[in-house]
């Protein structure tokens, strides 16, 4: 069971789920999803934890007050929902766009890291022909809508082998968020475009950091994130080889586990 609870900061409603006991753990989704996104792990990791899985604004059960949104905003959210909650210290994942609003979170408030979490996700800012497919985006949701970018986009977040074996879940997720808000797709698109380059965060963390990979991940490959993998001072490195981008839901099973591993790492270094 969870608590369901909303909190206002800056004139922003923000809604999220809370539920265990023990050490904190924030789960933070990416773009063009919600909490549910998350639903298997918090599941599972509130048996151990206290798990903390907020919708951004624009997204699930957040309303979009404004769309002047960018990465800086949204860590600052959720530093106001760790003090409503009275949490000092958190380990912080985040999927894609979430990791790179985890970061942003361990930039601002490194005092508050446990664990830093990037689940197919990357400190490196947009480069040049990523803007050009953002932009590209952002043109396709203009002249036809969120629902048909989405029913486009979506199935490329997995694997070949998860299309071609479980067409029925690509499907369920394609469904889930078909009455997506446009708006709020593009300035996703938009505050991701003028997102800062964060490796500087991976070369000071003194927390540990766990890289999460999809071997068959075409939004953030391996070859992009590997690198990255030596930044910190510790580091650990999951590779899900039957997954994409979406590996909690190609790989529900490990990716509970590793999880787990790595909050119960993260809590003993607080012990």
């Amino acid at each position: 069971m969870f608590i369901e609870k909303t909190i206002t900061t800056d004139g922003q409603q923000w809604y999220y789920r809370k539920a265990g006991k023990g050490t904190a753990v924030v789960l933070i989704h990416g773009l063009a999803e919600d909490s549910q996104t998350w639903a298997f792990q918090q599941e599972f990791l509130q048996q151990h934890f206290t798990v903390i899985v907020p919708d951004l604004p624009g997204s699930g059960h957040s309303p979009a007050d404004s769309y002047e949104w960018s990465m800086e905003m949204f860590a600052a959210g959720l530093n106001a929902i760790l003090i409503e909650e009275h949490i000092e210290k958190a380990i912080v994942i985040g999927h894609s766009m979430g990791g790179y609003v985890a970061l942003t979170f361990a930039d601002k408030y490194p005092e508050k890291m446990l664990g830093l979490g990037l689940f197919h996700s990357t400190a490196y800012a947009d480069s040049e022909e990523r803007i050009i497919i953002r932009r590209r985006a952002i043109q396709f949701i203009q002249d036809y809508g969120a629902a048909k970018y989405l029913e486009q986009a979506t199935p490329n977040l997995f694997a070949e082998e998860t299309r071609n074996n479980n067409p029925d879940l690509v499907q369920q997720i394609t469904d889930r968020y078909a009455d997506f808000s446009g708006q709020s797709l593009i300035s996703y698109h938009a505050a991701l475009m003028r997102r800062s380059d964060r490796t500087a965060v991976l070369q000071r963390i003194e927390q540990p950091v766990l890289f999460v990979i999809g071997e068959f991940d075409n939004s953030v490959p391996p070859a992009q994130v590997l690198p990255q993998t030596i930044l910190p001072a510790f580091s650990s490195v999951e590779i899900l080889s039957h997954s994409g981008h979406m590996g909690m839901f190609e790989e529900t099973a490990r990716s509970n586990k590793l999880l787990y591993d790595f909050c119960d790492a993260c809590q003993k270094v607080l012990i």
